[in-house]
């Protein structure tokens, strides 16, 4: 090999080491927001049965998970003062609503940078035999630390088949860029009964 052949192949070499160095692994890791996996802030509420419990996440991040008249809100911080003080402690879907119990987190290199739920929220004009309302699910994105923690997506679990997929993809695609308080939350996917209901205002 000539001198010039041999310079040409080792700054291939550095060119494609360098540019798997800086490729960010993507994937997901699951944790638990069960009340027995949880801790329990306080005692529940005489008057209304309010409860808030604190769940161990990942990279050190605590869920926070507020519960006030059959509707919950879901924050996450580094600590639990510091979630309940981010955006996603103050939002609140109109209607009768929980979230699963399953936490899934969006990390690159390790770092989490997006988490995604499941919610199901109450449809009143589609009672069960009881007079209960029936619920829709829904799959929620959150941004997380660094910067204020938000919805940054939903996707309608009922609408679209693939809701698994577009939640992960709409959480790599826009977590990181999103600005909390400036802009809109994104309706991913085909538009269902239970994103109508949890835009609902």
């Amino acid at each position: 090999m000539s001198r010039i052949g041999f310079i040409s192949l080792a700054a291939l070499l550095i060119c494609l080491n360098a540019g798997t160095a800086g490729a960010q692994s993507i994937g997901s890791s699951y944790t638990s927001t069960a009340p027995k996996d949880c801790r329990r802030i306080g005692k529940p509420s005489e008057l209304d049965g309010s409860t808030t419990r604190a769940c161990p996440g990942k990279d050190g991040l605590i869920v926070l998970i507020a519960e006030d008249d059959l509707r919950e809100v879901v924050s996450v911080g580094r600590n639990r003062k510091a979630a309940a003080e981010e955006p996603a402690a103050k939002l609140w879907f109109a209607p009768f609503n929980s979230s699963e119990n399953t936490v899934e987190w969006r990390s690159a290199s390790a770092k989490p940078f997006a988490m995604i739920q499941r919610w199901h929220i109450a449809d009143s004009t589609d009672p069960d035999k009881q007079g209960r309302p029936n619920t829709k699910a829904m799959l929620v994105v959150t941004r997380l630390p660094p910067g204020p923690v938000c919805h940054v997506v939903y996707v309608d679990a009922i609408a679209n088949t693939n809701a698994n997929e577009l939640a992960r993809k709409a959480a790599d695609d826009f977590a990181r860029g999103f600005t909390c308080g400036k802009d809109e939350v994104k309706i991913i996917g085909a538009r269902g009964r239970a994103v109508e209901l949890a835009t609902m205002r």
